[in-house]
């Protein structure tokens, strides 16, 4: 395993967490007015272990996150508001990824193309400049080793142990439909996660869960809660189309071994039920959770297997505070807690 670059796992120590306020309502469609006040909640919780470093789209959105933050009693000396025009606020696809690189700590740019969905994306183009001039840290942009410009992904998709490992699903990345990286193969891909993560071991899992627009984001079936540990969103009623996703990424866990040549130890977390807007099947799971410096913050669906989720985590977290963030809502938008956050993390 390279010893120049490493990519920290989740739960070493943060800096800070940043997130971008909500702004867009065309992502809520019909339901943004309670939005604003899940962030709170999230900014609240999040302050009592680390700072929070909050985008707002412009000076009138900056009040209202200032007013609503107030209001929510989060302590405003934990957090710190920066004007910046975003076409979205999924700071986990649309900001870097933070590593390790020969001793000191670094911004992967990668390039953003809004998951080749949204013709609006400029904006969020430039959001990893903007964080590593308020950082003052610098950052590189990989490029494609054929010359055909910058690598296209997204913080979503990929997952690591913070010792050479990580996850990533083939939907994301080799399905049909190549839409970030037409013409890379999977040695290109963990070329790539060798040169820039330093992760030298990557596992393949299967398909994302249903209802995910990304192309199977890894974040919302299977995290690292330590070193060859992978929490596994996995359900159990095989008339879902998620049981048949979920068994075969389960396969494959208990087949694979980490960067160091051990065997992937495998908890499955439960599914929520299907949450359904408008006709739509969203992606609805536990597995959309954030670590924090002291606290798990696990997205819950007023379901009966919030509990179990909840429960699971703190097997997995004794020393962190699990905290349910209700999610009902900001599913709707289709993706949750971890969709929302990215790290910063602390040397």
């Amino acid at each position: 395993m390279s010893g120049a670059v490493r990519w920290p796992a989740e739960w070493e120590r943060h800096a800070a967490t940043w997130i971008g306020w909500p702004h867009h309502e065309p992502d809520w469609p019909g339901k943004f007015e309670p939005i604003p006040w899940v962030y709170a909640e999230i900014a609240r919780v999040l302050a009592r272990s680390e700072q929070v470093e909050i985008l707002c789209h412009d000076a009138s959105v900056l009040e209202d996150a200032e007013a609503c933050l107030t209001a929510h009693a989060v302590p405003m000396d934990r957090v710190r508001l920066h004007t910046l025009p975003t076409d979205r606020v999924w700071l986990r696809d649309s900001a870097p990824t933070m590593v390790e690189r020969d001793g000191a700590l670094s911004w992967t740019n990668w390039d953003f193309n809004a998951w080749a969905k949204y013709d609006d994306f400029a904006r969020d183009q430039r959001i990893g400049a903007h964080i590593a001039s308020i950082t003052g840290t610098p950052r590189t942009e990989p490029v494609r080793a054929d010359g055909r410009g910058r690598v296209v992904l997204e913080g979503g998709g990929i997952e690591t142990d913070g010792r050479g490992t990580m996850l990533v699903t083939e939907e994301w990345l080799l399905s049909d439909v190549q839409v970030r990286n037409p013409g890379f193969t999977r040695a290109d891909y963990e070329a790539l996660f060798a040169a820039e993560l330093g992760c030298t071991k990557t596992i393949w899992l299967g398909e994302g869960c249903v209802g995910d627009d990304t192309h199977g984001h890894v974040d919302d079936i299977a995290r690292f809660v330590a070193p060859g540990v992978v929490v596994l969103a996995h359900e159990e009623d095989a008339a879902d189309e998620n049981h048949r996703r979920s068994a075969d990424n389960l396969r494959r866990l208990k087949g694979a071994t980490d960067a160091w040549g051990e065997p992937i130890r495998v908890i499955t977390l439960p599914y929520p039920r299907a949450v359904v807007m408008d006709g739509q099947r969203l992606p609805a799971s536990y597995a959309n959770f954030y670590i924090a410096n002291g606290s798990v913050l696990v997205p819950t669906f007023n379901d009966a297997n919030d509990r179990v989720a909840l429960n699971t985590l703190a097997e997995c977290f004794p020393d962190r505070e699990i905290v349910g963030i209700h999610a009902v809502d900001l599913v709707w938008g289709l993706g949750t807690v971890h969709c929302l956050s990215q790290q910063q993390p602390a040397l």
